[in-house]
């Protein structure tokens, strides 16, 4: 019997919902059976977790297009290997006056610092909104509450559930159901461990894909109890709520992995990424984007949540 191969995964933030495909590999033994000792590190507010990969210290973490074409520019060896979601989860939390990301034009949109530099550019193109209208957002929802007039950037299972907590009704607008490119919750390896640990790098790919769908369709509760044990805040009920949001806005199902398989990355998604960037002036145009993604360890999954 050989020794499992050891993988460690770094999060990109505190554990929850959005996270529960590995906690769910981790916890059922998908990734035991795949051969593989996997330990999941947790990210945070103060974890930069591309230096740690660049470190050694991880050997896969969860990225995002923006942040890997930015390092393909820096010259770094960082590759996107997989991808958990066919959508970004960036979204805007809007009163329930408002019929769509279109329907803004009068609001105060609140944008915190990142978003300047991604998925405001492209809102400010696609739809017309001025820098004029927006304020900072500060993570705290009381601006919010307090005026009819505030919209504000969001994630599906995050500040919605805040709302719901206190009774304000709300609606959500995901930004990738208006053509918003970039994927969520890439797997981003170093390009050395694509390279010389293929065989790892694939079994890790289908393991966590394979973890996805036993988290969304199946029973999350393996997976929960991780969550939990990781980020003890995260309440049963924010985890379910997560969970349903997930599975109705069609995160990791929808789009190409309808006929595809989950996991799917194609050149076609990643170069509107890189398009949009170079437009925006967020990327050099001369920026080998092919670099920052490969397609070898997802093409042949086929994995379908039906």
């Amino acid at each position: 019997m050989n020794a499992a191969d050891k993988v460690t995964f770094l999060t990109s933030w505190y554990a929850q919902a959005e996270h529960g495909g590995f906690y769910q590999a981790k916890a059922a033994g998908i990734y035991e059976k795949a051969g593989l000792d996997v330990t999941i590190k947790m990210g945070g507010p103060q974890v930069n977790g591309l230096q740690l990969l660049l470190a050694g210290e991880a050997d896969v973490m969860m990225g995002y297009d923006f942040q890997v074409l930015n390092s393909i520019a820096k010259g770094l060896p960082v590759i996107t290997i997989a991808t958990s979601f066919q959508k970004d989860l960036q979204g805007i939390m809007t009163h329930d006056d408002v019929k769509g990301l279109d329907d803004m034009k009068d609001k105060t949109i609140l944008v915190a610092t990142p978003g300047r530099t991604s998925w405001w550019p492209w809102m400010k193109r696609k739809f017309g909104y001025t820098d004029a209208q927006t304020q900072a957002y500060t993570f705290n929802l009381q601006p919010f509450f307090n005026d009819k007039n505030i919209v504000q950037q969001s994630y599906p299972s995050s500040e919605p559930f805040q709302a719901m907590q206190k009774g304000v009704p709300v609606k959500f607008f995901l930004m990738a159901d208006y053509g918003y490119p970039p994927y969520g919750t890439t797997m981003v390896a170093q390009s050395k461990f694509a390279a010389e640990r293929p065989d790892v790098a694939r079994r890790f790919v289908r393991a966590s894909i394979e973890g996805w769908k036993s988290y969304l369709k199946g029973d999350p509760s393996p997976a929960n109890a991780l969550i939990q044990a990781d980020n003890p805040k995260m309440s049963a009920e924010q985890i379910a709520f997560g969970i349903k949001r997930l599975n109705e806005l069609e995160v990791a199902d929808g789009g190409d992995a309808k006929t595809m398989g989950m996991g799917i990355i194609t050149e076609a998604r990643w170069k509107a990424t890189y398009d949009l960037m170079v437009q925006e002036g967020l990327l050099a145009a001369d920026t080998d984007w092919k670099k920052g993604f490969t397609t070898e360890f997802v093409k042949d999954l086929k994995i379908t949540s039906r």
